[in-house]
């Protein structure tokens, strides 16, 4: 007997709803694989993939600036019930690095950084790509300004604390850098037809960040986890989402009969107000998403030629 097909995908906590269509579309070239009886993480990936180039997102072709306002080093990560798993951290220069996660996935190694990733993915044939989105540019503007005016930024409280321009760790000077220019993440998780479950992840990391810095997105059990109970994938400030190994926190919830929203709602409820969060899950029992801020999202469920 075939199992009911579904698929809900996030666009970033802190991201406005009015990006809502581009999760729609994205969703929609995952449902069309699902549909065709195809494999739930193929069908995670397609739809990161549509994300990753939409710009308006902060991932792929819409990832953040670093702070010396040119790098971009992006993360990732696959995984499903069945056992795949593959990761990417601080990555330069990929069109899509949910492709390359895929790849690594398919090695016998689970996650590849830096430059040594990069190479993986020029020996897999990926052309070099850089491209800055001018969301990422405007919302880097802003964040150095704030941070050589010293003002209460929208920042985590934890953030403001710390001498960024003390510790920058750049090949040119931030002073350089002032007069040169002036968080989230997307994920998608599945269920095909045979019960198998996948989730898909890609962030451009959060503004302020260093040279090197990585989230939760390529962590397994903290931005993103797959079992036979079903998939989570997390958003939000990535260094307080590790401390909670929040992904598997959520999945083992589940996987004790806890029902998915209120799963999903309790993993918010952990972190304090000024914390963005957002989750989305699925399980044997169908979708739901949970947050504390805007977070553009859509899920579907089709059983029987019906979508609910």
């Amino acid at each position: 007997m075939k199992s009911p097909i579904s698929l809900v995908l996030h666009g970033g906590v802190g991201n406005t709803r009015a990006h809502l269509d581009g999760c729609i579309a994205a969703a929609e070239v995952g449902l069309d694989l699902l549909r065709a009886g195809g494999d739930a993480l193929d069908a995670a990936i397609a739809a990161a993939v549509c994300l990753e180039d939409d710009g308006r997102f902060n991932a792929g072709s819409g990832s953040s600036l670093r702070m010396d306002g040119k790098t971009v080093e992006m993360d990732a990560a696959v995984m499903d019930s069945r056992g795949k798993l593959g990761a990417v951290a601080a990555l330069q220069r990929v069109k899509n690095p949910v492709k390359i996660a895929k790849a690594v996935a398919d090695t016998p190694h689970w996650l590849m950084v830096g430059e040594g990733a990069e190479a993986f993915a020029r020996v897999l044939g990926h052309d070099v790509h850089h491209v800055v989105s001018e969301r990422a540019r405007r919302i880097h503007r802003e964040v150095l300004a704030a941070l050589q005016a010293d003002q209460a930024y929208d920042f985590p409280d934890e953030w403001r604390q710390f001498d960024f321009l003390g510790h920058w760790n750049f090949a040119a000077h931030w002073s350089e850098v002032i007069k040169q220019h002036g968080s989230s993440t997307i994920g998608v998780v599945t269920r095909d037809q045979h019960g198998h479950f996948a989730v898909a992840s890609s962030t451009g990391g959060s503004s302020p960040m260093l040279y090197g810095r990585v989230g939760d997105t390529p962590i397994v059990g903290c931005g993103f986890y797959a079992g036979t109970h079903g998939a989570i994938a997390v958003t939000g400030i990535g260094e307080a989402i590790v401390r909670e190994f929040l992904a598997k926190s959520v999945y083992d919830e589940i996987a004790r009969g806890v029902p998915l929203q209120h799963a999903l709602d309790a993993g918010v409820a952990r972190f304090p107000a000024e914390i963005d969060i957002g989750i989305i899950g699925i399980s044997q029992e169908g979708f739901a998403a949970s947050d504390n801020r805007a977070m553009p999202w859509h899920g579907v469920t089709v059983s029987d030629g019906s979508d609910a």
